[in-house]
């Protein structure tokens, strides 16, 4: 089972993230400014959309438990190079 990724939102630039998988759930506070928004993702993508891609991504990368407990999503690319390419792709699809 791919693990479930839930999304709330608590105002235009603060998120909370639950990963859930059979063995367990994980929970994130994530912070997307407007400018890093528009950057990796343009207005025509919502915030929950690029979180939940990004989060995929980060999942690809590394299990649940070693994903940050609290991060603004623009630290993604200090841990991973090819992040902000590869998640403009993604959502270019």
């Amino acid at each position: 089972m791919a693990a479930r990724i839930e999304i709330e939102k608590f105002d235009a630039s603060h998120f909370r993230v639950r990963v859930i998988d059979e063995k367990s759930e994980s929970f994130h506070q994530v912070t997307l400014s407007p400018k890093d928004r528009a950057r990796l993702a343009g207005e025509d993508i919502e915030p929950e959309e690029l979180i939940r891609r990004s989060f995929e991504f980060l999942l690809e990368h590394e299990p649940k438990e070693s994903i940050l407990a609290r991060f603004d999503l623009s630290v993604i690319g200090r841990y991973f190079p090819e992040y902000e390419q590869e998640i403009k792709r993604r959502l270019t699809k």
